[in-house]
């Protein structure tokens, strides 16, 4: 079959290679045109190919999942199990950036834990841009550094279940892995000056102290003069505000003068506005008047011709009775 495992290939985690991916998406990728028209029986050499013409990474996408190239070239090192060097090989390529990410994926699906620290965080200092297709079947930016970072610390990536490692922090204290040192500590430690170069420095900015350039002042004793000048500066600013007061009593008097003012114009204005508003309500109700004459002149009318009408039928009711009680005499008589 196809679909099968190679013989050769060992367990991964306990299991099947292929089973690290979940049957349902494995499914989808079996009945997938590019599983059956690109994928099939391809080697190591010829994977490689297939490889640098992805164009962006992602899982599963639409409605009815469908899985994306690069789900299907993962399951195919899955199925085929490239030797180790072969992998790393891939993850050291630096012109083609979605052949890293295929296999660093890879070596965090089937690697161990030291393996995975040891391959990946050295790809931190990749900043590369990377476009990774959504469920939804959209296109996004994210980076190989974001990228990396996903692979080392989330349980999902690409729609893909992960396999647990232990921390990194366990891995330190057992002595199996050297303490993570980032790039931005060597380039601070670079960036501050060392111990013995503080000490330099302090030395060449010490002043040098001879017997000769130290020079006693003799202290000086307080003059009349100074005492004469501080009086004259204390009486000038007595007048000044001696001055200030009075511009400020000034302003005090003319806005008093302007409230004033204001107060008596206050009732004339009231005034002008009684007498625009006893206008402006006789003109609303000549307007209303105006409005509504006709319809009293309508009413009036049709008034009118209701009592014509009522007389007309008085009338014609007594005419009518006079001849019934004529004819009555009359019959009476005969």
């Amino acid at each position: 079959m196809a679909n099968r495992t190679v013989k050769e290939a060992k367990n991964v985690h306990g299991t099947n290679p292929q089973y690290l991916i979940e049957k349902i998406i494995r499914s989808r990728i079996y009945d997938s045109k590019y599983w059956k028209e690109q994928c099939f029986a391809l080697t190591a050499e010829l994977l490689v190919d297939k490889a640098m013409e992805l164009r962006f990474v992602g899982g599963v996408y639409g409605g009815n999942i469908k899985p994306t190239q690069f789900l299907c070239l993962t399951l195919k090192m899955l199925q085929i199990q490239p030797e180790k060097d072969i992998v790393v090989e891939f993850i050291k390529n630096e012109e083609f950036k979605y052949v890293r990410a295929l296999g660093a994926f890879y070596l965090r699906l089937t690697g161990a834990a030291l393996d995975c620290y040891k391959y990946l965080e050295p790809l931190y200092i990749d900043n590369r841009k990377l476009r990774r297709q959504n469920r939804a079947g959209q296109f996004e930016i994210v980076y190989m550094d974001e990228y990396i970072d996903e692979l080392l610390r989330n349980d999902r990536v690409c729609d893909i279940i992960l396999p647990r490692i232990q921390k990194r922090s366990i891995l330190e204290e057992n002595n199996e892995i050297e303490p993570k040192v980032s790039v931005l500590d060597e380039d601070l430690d670079d960036e501050l000056p060392s111990d013995d170069e503080k000490a330099e420095d302090r030395e060449t900015h010490r002043p040098k102290e001879n017997s000769s350039s130290v020079v006693r002042r003799p202290r000086r004793a307080r003059s009349k003069s100074r005492s004469r000048s501080q009086e004259r500066d204390r009486r000038q600013g007595q007048g000044n505000n001696n001055n200030r007061s009075r511009d400020y009593y000034d302003e005090l008097e003319d806005y008093d003068r302007q409230r004033n003012r204001v107060r008596n114009q206050k009732p004339k204005y009231e005034e002008n506005d009684r007498r625009q508003d006893r206008d402006r309500e006789r003109l609303d109700r000549d307007r209303m008047r105006e409005r509504e004459r006709p319809r009293y002149g309508e009413r009036d009318r049709r008034e009118r011709d209701r009592e014509r009408e009522r007389e007309r039928d008085r009338g014609s009711r007594h005419d009518q009775r006079e001849r019934d009680s004529r004819g009555e005499r009359e019959r009476r008589r005969h």
